[in-house]
């Protein structure tokens, strides 16, 4: 009899109050987030987003400059190569040995022109294509600064933009002229003022001038936002063939 009372009553404890609140207190601590905490929550995502999109902004603003100045830069180097390379070739005469004879010929192709030391600066120049010795329009050539662009004279009349306006605006092609001339009349077999009793008279002694030009380029990116991106250039041209004027007396 006692047996089955401690029995019953083990039963009764084991459904009893007790069970009913340990699985209440479960339910109480599975509850969820409060309002705050989502809130609180939410907030350091949206700053963890703000800071990542600001620096992919950043970032990606970094880039497009990069591009934008090596862009500027490759320009203004390709155009300061093509100014080089073509100047170089100024006073080029396929008849050159004409020029050093007894009787020498005059050069025709040997001026170079233009207008130095300003921020818009104009050269013009020469040089054969041909064998005979007159200058035809296309051997003509020059460069020039026009409306944010650089062109080239290519057939006498005809000027050719060699940069892109839509892609970077010239500001300045500054070209600064060099002569330096060397006296060859020591080298004449005869000297001037000619000695007492010769007959020969003294023609303007034999020079040889020697001609560099400075390059200076200077350019912005084109389009809005952009004018900032500025780069400068600079470019020094030994023109190959020189300047030969005068002869010693016969």
């Amino acid at each position: 009899m006692l047996a089955r009372r401690q029995l019953q009553g083990l039963r009764t404890m084991l459904r009893g109050p007790s069970n009913g609140r340990l699985a209440n207190q479960g339910i109480r601590q599975q509850r969820g987030l409060s309002l705050v905490e989502l809130l609180v929550g939410a907030a350091l995502g949206l700053f963890l987003v703000g800071g990542a999109i600001s620096l992919f902004v950043g970032n990606l603003d970094s880039s497009r400059r990069l591009l934008i100045e090596a862009r500027v830069n490759q320009d203004l180097r390709t155009a300061a190569d093509l100014i080089a390379r073509d100047l170089r070739r100024a006073g080029y005469w396929a008849q050159a040995i004409k020029g050093v004879a007894a009787a020498p010929m005059p050069n025709p192709h040997i001026a170079i022109s233009g207008t130095y030391g300003v921020a818009d600066s104009e050269i013009t120049y020469s040089f054969a294509r041909n064998g005979n010795s007159l200058v035809e329009n296309n051997e003509q050539f020059g460069f020039q600064l026009y409306k944010g662009a650089i062109r080239m004279l290519t057939d006498g009349t005809q000027w050719q933009s060699i940069t892109d306006p839509d892609v970077i605006t010239v500001t300045a092609l500054e070209i600064t002229a060099s002569e330096t001339p060397v006296p060859l009349g020591d080298a004449c077999a005869k000297v001037c003022p000619p000695p007492t009793g010769a007959t020969y008279t003294c023609p303007d002694p034999p020079t040889l001038t020697l001609r560099r030009y400075d390059i200076l380029l200077q350019a912005n990116a084109a389009g809005p936002g952009n004018a900032a991106i500025t780069r400068q250039l600079r470019e020094s041209v030994r023109v190959r063939n020189d300047r030969f004027a005068g002869e010693c007396p016969v």
